[in-house]
């Protein structure tokens, strides 16, 4: 089984996380940790995304999606969002574990998606039909307000704080993760 292999290749028999990761320090959490299939819990932190300084979303009522190797991505319920601030593009990308995902540009700007949503995920994810994830490349995400750095690598919207430490897939070298 590939996943198997994955783990027996990268973690190990003796820890949980492989000898290329960072330990994590006091309050972080090491994305070598997290699990896969990926895992998914409330996050009742407050989580906002701006552009150009203008509120496209604000919650506290968000989900925290963790997986292996990846900083986490947070979904922001429809009702907490600005959705007349963006349009639906065409195309989608499936994801092995949340189904078939639908992107958002931003509507002043068409040009590249800032958000991605599932409108019918897999029954294990099912909580977050309808619900905004933001890629914080693209536009300004907080959680209680510290800035969040984007994940590496054009595809991945995972969000770097203070709170993770990696290294994180999608950085140079890691292409075989």
């Amino acid at each position: 089984m590939k996943t198997g292999i994955f783990r027996r290749t990268l973690i190990g028999a003796r820890s949980g996380r492989p000898d290329f990761a960072k330990a994590p320090g006091t309050g972080q959490e090491s994305v070598w940790d997290y699990p896969r299939p990926p895992a998914i819990r409330r996050d009742s932190r407050l989580i906002e995304v701006r552009s150009d300084n203008v509120a496209i979303a604000r919650t506290v009522a968000g989900y925290k999606v963790t997986e292996t190797a990846s900083p986490p991505t947070f979904y922001i319920p429809p009702g907490d969002v600005d959705v007349g601030a963006l349009v639906r593009l065409a195309g989608a990308t499936v994801c092995e574990w949340k189904g078939t995902a639908s992107y958002w540009a931003l509507a002043g700007d068409l040009e590249q998606p800032v958000a991605w949503s599932y409108e019918r995920p897999r029954a294990r994810f099912g909580m977050v039909r309808g619900f905004f994830a933001f890629y914080p490349g693209r536009v300004e995400c907080f959680i209680d307000n510290e800035r969040v750095r984007p994940q590496p690598g054009n595809f991945y919207g995972g969000w770097i704080t203070r709170e993770v430490c990696g290294p994180f897939k999608g950085e140079p070298g890691t292409g075989h993760w």
